[in-house]
């Protein structure tokens, strides 16, 4: 068999292997999207979630899911751009670079019910947070770091060695060439990263089952006080996320249309972060059509 058949066979090969996993997970995504969509109505956004009859929605667990979020990134952010910039920017190759490296790449492949576990026992037990958001966007910073530092890093080398060479030349320091030429640059990469990062945290719920707690307290909109457990923008307060409520709502069967809250809140999910990804991606593409046009 000539080399030209050989390169034929692996091209049809490969293509039916991806157009398997393309079917796979369109079938997957269409049947959660086909069941749980008749389901989703305003009232069953807004309206809070009830265990024990009929009628409940997801108002608490969506609105503690984006709060959540918005901590997460507000705590996980400046870590990874701080790490992301040294690492690209400064960092020699040496044994601590390598250490940091090494580092990252571990937290990446460690499961979520570790960290989770991890959480727990450091965040919830030995500083005394409890079940909290805190707690819960403490755990989701270390599971967030590694994707975000790298992406962050990636995006900065991506910023070509000309541009640096022209903040220097006009006199910059080394400091002030990242922050008004590399950063600037690099903004539609990072943004995407922030953005993708953004939709995993939001889908996550082994890790927040063992820090920000299973259960979804009523919320008070009119109190603002940071210190009150009703306060909607309270960090020290139990906070069941969506990706929690439904897992809880397939284990305890407490609810007498739990299959139909779990269609609905599964299809709210998955659409929230499909826009994540198709969000990020036209983002992306528009903000570097910007620059380049610029």
């Amino acid at each position: 068999m000539n080399a030209k058949k050989m390169d034929k066979i692996a091209t049809v090969v490969l293509y039916i292997i991806s157009a398997t996993i393309v079917l796979i997970l369109a079938a997957l995504l269409l049947y959660i999207l086909i069941r749980g969509i008749p389901h989703i109505s305003w009232e069953f956004l807004t309206q809070p979630s009830k265990s024990y009859q009929e009628g409940g929605g997801i108002g608490i667990q969506l609105f503690n899911s984006i709060y959540l979020l918005f901590i997460t990134l507000i705590i996980s952010f400046p870590i990874s751009l701080g790490a992301g910039i040294y690492l690209s920017e400064y960092a020699g190759k040496n044994w601590l670079t390598d250490v940091i490296r090494t580092s990252i790449e571990i937290l990446s492949s460690l499961p979520s019910v570790v960290v989770g576990l991890f959480g727990f026992l450091v965040f919830v037990i030995q500083f005394g947070y409890g079940f909290s958001i805190l707690s819960g966007a403490l755990a989701l910073t270390f599971f967030n770091l590694p994707l975000l530092t790298r992406n962050i890093e990636e995006s900065l080398r991506a910023v070509h060695y000309t541009q640096r060479e022209a903040g220097l030349a006009l006199g910059l320091s080394r400091w002030e060439t990242v922050i008004h030429v590399v950063i600037p640059a690099a903004t539609p990469g990072i943004l995407t990263g922030i953005i993708l990062s953004a939709g995993r945290i939001f889908g996550e719920a082994a890790a927040l089952i063992y820090t920000a707690g299973q259960s979804a307290p009523a919320l008070d909109f009119t109190n603002w006080n940071p210190l009150s457990v009703s306060s909607p923008i309270s960090i020290f307060r139990q906070a069941e996320t969506l990706a929690v409520h439904i897992w809880k709502v397939n284990t305890e069967g407490t609810m007498p249309d739990g299959a139909s809250v779990s269609a609905g809140a599964s299809a709210v999910l998955i659409i929230v972060v499909l826009l994540f990804n198709f969000g990020a991606r036209a983002l992306g593409k528009r903000l570097y059509k910007k620059m380049t046009s610029a």
